[in-house]
């Protein structure tokens, strides 16, 4: 196997469509603010970046058993592409990277990212199996708000709209994220909230989430002006169709709902 062939296991691994998404919104709320200093973008980037990074390697090196026991053809630990062992080696070297680079932001907004990464840790080490599965989801995204405002120069709070729209939309993600692979899950041995609903009732939860995100910032003190709602409206419907779309699809269109709703609370300012 070549060296090429390594690295594409391991982009693989890492859940690159979250990871990406999630590491994305964060540098742009972190751009935010008028006069941004450039390297505290570049520092929340790189922080969010290594602890998604050892989020989406340790989840998979924990379920190597489980997901080739169900024959899961979309891991790479199960081709053999990359050995567990190498991912829980990947995933603590991100997550040891991460931790300077939260501290760099400040102890606080620190503090608060690495709180994040460990709900996401607790979510692969066991919540992911249980009702409770939304609940770190919930907790890392209004964390991670947190910690990104936290993280300006003129440290301060995002209002409350801000950070229960973000536990909603995160939350909406991990609904949408598990109803694509549902069948994949239940065979391994996963029943989280999303498993235990199905997959049609959770798109539905995930468009009642996301929709509800929307109302909030739009409500709410951030109140975004007409282009901004206009954006999150787009946001709420893009919702409404993710709970429509076959479920292989859904998770994308989530994305993309997300990302409207978000770009519309930038667009607000």
């Amino acid at each position: 196997m070549t060296a090429a062939d390594r690295a594409n296991a391991l982009a693989r691994a890492s859940h690159p469509a979250p990871t990406v998404a999630v590491t994305t919104f964060a540098v742009l709320v972190a751009a935010l603010p008028a006069g941004q200093p450039p390297r505290t973008v570049l520092l929340v980037g790189v922080a969010v970046l290594a602890g998604q990074l050892s989020i989406g390697w340790s989840n998979d090196a924990h379920d190597v058993a489980a997901d080739r026991a169900a024959a899961r053809p979309d891991k790479p630990t199960v081709t053999g592409a990359v050995s567990g062992r190498t991912l829980w080696a990947a995933s603590a070297v991100a997550a040891l990277a991460c931790v300077p680079a939260s501290l760099a932001l400040g102890t606080v907004a620190g503090l608060l990212h690495l709180l994040g990464v460990a709900c996401g840790w607790a979510y692969n080490l066991g919540l992911k199996r249980t009702p409770a599965s939304p609940a770190p989801y919930a907790l890392a995204f209004a964390l991670l708000a947190l910690a990104v405002f936290h993280a300006a120069p003129v440290a301060g709070w995002p209002g409350a709209d801000v950070v229960v729209a973000a536990a909603l939309l995160g939350t909406g993600a991990h609904f949408a994220n598990a109803a694509a692979d549902t069948p994949d899950d239940l065979a391994a041995g996963v029943r989280g909230l999303p498993q235990r609903l199905g997959a049609r009732r959770s798109l539905l939860v995930t468009a009642g989430l996301v929709g509800v995100a929307a109302v909030v910032l739009a409500v709410g003190p951030s109140r975004p002006g007409p282009v901004g709602t206009g954006l999150l409206v787009a946001g709420a419907l893009g919702a409404v169709l993710a709970g429509r779309v076959r479920t292989a699809r859904a998770f994308p269109v989530t994305l993309v709902a997300v990302g409207l709703v978000v770009t519309g609370l930038l667009v607000g300012g």
